[in-house]
């Protein structure tokens, strides 16, 4: 009897695997990379462990915490949140307080920020198309380009007049220059929380635990091993296969659920697409991703787990603060090691520069920000990581539609979950859910995967309602 395929062994391809197990059907995984987590996986490096893009586990769902508490028990830590905005100098809590409004920014700043939100208020923008449209509508200009732009077109490699208008109500969800400045804002916003779990050892930690189980669960996990061809055949899916060692390689499967990027799948899928569906999936872009890793000489350097920089003078979007995720992550507590964050594309400048050419960029800019000198930059290493991000164009939401429909007919054959599985933005959680409900509709229910994360609804906030897993995407397919 064949057994269903699952294509990556990120949270979703994972998450997939453990809800047919639970069911005693086991599946076997094909992962292209030599270790499992996708993004969310934990690189090593002489001792240092750092998270690619900072991995925090939350969610109100509490069939989902539940799974992370079974998973890992005691090597599960809660961690206190804090992150900020390093601007102009000056490091500002997100969202922005009244009184550093007034103080930190200073009162000039401010009287120009609430004059500009006036006047976006009273001759708003239409259409609204772009990241640019959305953000100076429910900000002003002056905040847009203060807070908003530089950063945004750090992280997209593009103008935010490029970028869809979908992006900003996606992940800016609820927060307005007058939210802002009211005292309950913070404990309001659905797109926050006060706190969240964190394995003891990096994200990763947790996806080696559940790969673990699953094959003692009778899963086959593989990897080094990449999808080069999915043909759907009338009654079972033969998926071509390149191992590690260049041999090639087709295997039977009674359905598939991939996780893969979209563009990939689409354009080497057999029966071939509709012709529009081909142009569609060729359009899908992706941003790319440089983590250079920093170990300093020096115990402290900010409490924060991580900082947006918005600083249009440097090149890195964001830097984390491994230590104070989990003491764990840094081997001597003399030290500290941090994660600068580079956007890029595959083949650009930055992309293409040396290690040694990266590390010294890092060092200069880590210098420049002030957080600390480069002399107490004492090593490091850099991680490269491709189609981290699906990009949302202003081209993207007729784009998705299309591609929406055309997947829901192959159903339930061939299915698709997670981030790049599904070229949507969310978080971890959400992409878990997305492959746990997949992997539901093989064992008959009939959920709607794309409903997950829908309508911006981050399910964040302090008083959002505790929604079980089922119910999460009951729109029937």
């Amino acid at each position: 009897m064949l057994e269903p395929l699952i294509i990556g062994a990120g949270p979703a391809g994972l998450s997939a695997a453990w809800e047919l197990a639970q069911a005693s059907v086991p599946a076997v995984l094909m992962e292209e990379a030599h270790t499992v987590g996708g993004l969310s996986r934990t690189e090593r490096y002489r001792g240092f462990r750092f998270d690619i893009g900072g991995h925090r586990f939350f969610s109100r769902n509490p069939a989902m915490v539940a799974c992370w508490q079974d998973w890992l028990g005691p090597d599960l830590l809660e961690v206190r949140r804090l992150s900020r905005i390093l601007y102009d100098g000056k490091l500002l809590a997100y969202p922005l307080r009244p009184w550093q409004a007034l103080v930190r920014l200073g009162p000039w700043q401010s009287l120009q920020a609430v004059a500009s939100y006036a006047w976006a208020r009273a001759f708003p923008r239409h259409p609204v198309r772009s990241f640019e449209d959305w953000v100076v509508n429910h900000f002003g200009n002056y905040l847009y380009r203060a807070f908003f732009q530089s950063y945004t077109e750090k992280v997209w490699g593009m103008s935010c007049r490029d970028i869809g208008a979908e992006w900003a109500s996606q992940r800016i969800m609820g927060l307005t220059l007058r939210g802002a400045l009211s005292p309950r804002s913070p404990r309001s916003l659905r797109t926050l929380a006060d706190s969240f779990y964190y394995p003891r050892l990096g994200p990763g930690m947790m996806w080696e635990a559940l790969a673990d189980r699953l094959r003692t669960r009778g899963c086959e996990l593989h990897l080094g091993t990449r999808v080069e061809q999915v043909s759907i055949q009338d009654t079972e899916v033969h998926v071509q296969l390149r191992d590690s060692d260049g041999q090639y390689r087709t295997v039977r499967a009674s359905h598939v659920i991939s996780t893969m990027p979209l563009r990939h799948l689409l354009l080497t899928l057999t029966p071939r697409p509709p012709q529009p569906v081909l142009e569609a999936a060729a359009a899908l872009a992706y941003r790319d991703f440089l983590t250079v890793a920093l170990v300093v000489d020096q115990p402290a350097l900010f409490p924060d787990q991580w900082l947006y920089v918005h600083e249009p003078n440097v090149r890195v979007a964001r830097i984390q603060n491994y230590k104070n995720w989990s003491p764990e992550m840094v081997p001597d507590a003399r030290f500290t090691c941090l994660g600068l964050e580079y956007f890029c594309f595959d083949g650009d400048g930055l992309w293409n520069r040396s290690d040694a050419e990266l590390l010294d960029l890092a060092a200069s800019e880590l210098a420049s920000l002030g957080l600390s000198s480069r002399r107490h930059v004492v090593d490091g290493a850099v991680v490269r990581v491709r189609k981290a991000y699906p990009v949302y164009d202003t081209g993207h939401p007729d784009r998705q539609r299309l591609l929406e429909r055309y997947l829901d007919s192959l159903q339930p054959r061939l299915q698709v979950a997670g981030r790049n599985g599904m070229h949507r933005y969310n978080n971890q959680d959400h992409a878990m859910m997305t492959g746990m409900l997949t992997a539901r509709n093989l064992l008959g229910a009939r959920h709607n995967p794309w409903r997950v994360n829908s309508e911006a609804q981050y399910l964040e906030g302090a008083e959002a309602r505790l929604v079980p897993l089922q119910r999460l995407a009951e729109e029937p397919i």
